[in-house]
């Protein structure tokens, strides 16, 4: 029996699965020692090939899982080129990972304008300066961009580029994972085929 073939053990509202994550993330954060909102970000180029790194949570409700980033990094150009992605938790502390896959879009400029305001002062000042993913020849290269962008905008306000801000993933399909003795783990997963409905329920063979 393969996952397409298990069968359906019910049916769940809109903001299920969220509630679930709330609770797991809650749990994570006072239990893992860094970073509990650390998560593995796939994505994969039109030709499909996969890459894949570690960003960070910034924000979650039932529209979806929010990190910020420069839209012109590896990443970015991957997403536009093929808008569906994956993320992945792992809490060793718990024991426990959720998987969350879907399409992702970029979320509207006033949203990532009010992330970017309570960004410190020097985040502020890298989004500027850094080309990321874009070679470099040294530390220097990235050390004189900085100083640029700090003189540029001495003691006043940063703005945020119009190359960097949100993407939110909006899932299709959440499963938590639970650590079971002799390896019987514990997978409920949550699967819809539209944004706005609710969310059918299987439990899957560990």
């Amino acid at each position: 029996m393969n996952e397409k073939n298990t069968p359906k053990i019910g049916h769940e509202p809109h903001d299920a699965p969220f509630e679930m994550f709330d609770t797991w993330f809650n749990e994570a954060k006072s239990s893992e020692v860094a970073y509990p909102d650390a998560m593995t970000l796939a994505t994969a180029d039109a030709q499909g090939r996969p890459s894949a790194r570690i960003v960070l949570l910034k924000d979650f409700d039932t529209r979806g899982f929010v990190f910020y980033t420069n839209y012109e990094s590896r990443k970015g150009d991957q997403l536009a080129e093929n808008g569906f992605a994956a993320l992945c938790f792992h809490w060793k502390s718990l024991e426990k990972c959720v998987r969350i896959e879907g399409r992702v879009a970029k979320v509207d400029g006033a949203e990532s304008d009010e992330y970017f305001a309570s960004r410190p002062r020097g985040s502020q000042l890298g989004a500027w300066a850094s080309v990321q993913s874009r070679p470099m020849s040294g530390r220097f290269d990235l050390e004189k961009r900085v100083a640029e962008f700090t003189a540029k905008f001495g003691l006043g306000k940063v703005p945020r580029p119009d190359h960097w801000g949100g993407f939110r993933l909006v899932p299709g399909r959440i499963e938590f994972w639970s650590e079971g003795k002799f390896r019987l783990h514990d997978r409920k997963l949550f699967t819809r085929d539209d944004q706005d409905a609710g969310w059918n329920i299987e439990k899957l063979f560990p």
